[in-house]
């Protein structure tokens, strides 16, 4: 059985051996290097601080994927904008983790009172797409040609969802921690 949970600084390690594959043999981040545990624990600190960071776990507490939300950009008006990221390891894709894990991350966003969620996704990354289209993302733009890796330009997509549609109220967004 699945359970997602928060991440902690302690999960780094685990969840630095799911990304670095995506590094190293992928195009689904631009990152080219793979990151310290440190530098990995700094990340989950500094999105927890208001924002979800989730993993899914097995029985054993291993982690199988891990899906967090940041900010759109630091500007005020992107206060109820932001950007969703989801990885799962290799060996447990097409198992319903990525959908678990987005699930209880909207779940949360919407509480917190986010309006849109944005995906930024490699556009030869098919799966990705089509697993955002599920979820009800469309495609709103492609960067052409903006990244480069392994020896090659790489196209950029944005999509977007509504997360609270027709939102016109707009409440101040809540951290996290401060839900019920």
């Amino acid at each position: 059985m699945i359970k997602i949970r928060p991440a902690t600084e302690d999960d780094a390690q685990e969840l630095l051996a799911i990304y670095a594959p995506y590094i190293t043999n992928t195009t689904i981040t631009f990152e080219d290097v793979i990151p310290s545990v440190e530098n990995f624990k700094q990340r989950i600190r500094d999105i927890s601080e208001h924002f979800p960071y989730l993993v899914a776990v097995n029985d054993d507490d291993k982690i199988l994927g891990y899906a967090y939300a940041h900010l759109y950009g630091p500007r005020a008006a992107y206060a109820w904008t932001v950007e969703a990221s989801i990885y799962v390891d290799h060996n447990f894709e097409g198992h319903g983790l990525g959908t678990q894990l987005y699930q209880r991350l909207e779940t949360i966003l919407k509480q917190q009172n986010v309006v849109n969620l944005m995906a930024c996704i490699t556009e030869e990354n098919e799966n990705s797409v089509k697993f955002h289209e599920k979820f009800g993302y469309e495609k709103v733009g492609t960067f052409k040609k903006v990244g480069f890796k392994f020896n090659r330009w790489l196209d950029v997509t944005w999509m977007q969802k509504k997360l609270n549609p027709g939102t016109t109220n707009m409440a101040k967004t809540i951290s996290w921690k401060e839900l019920d």
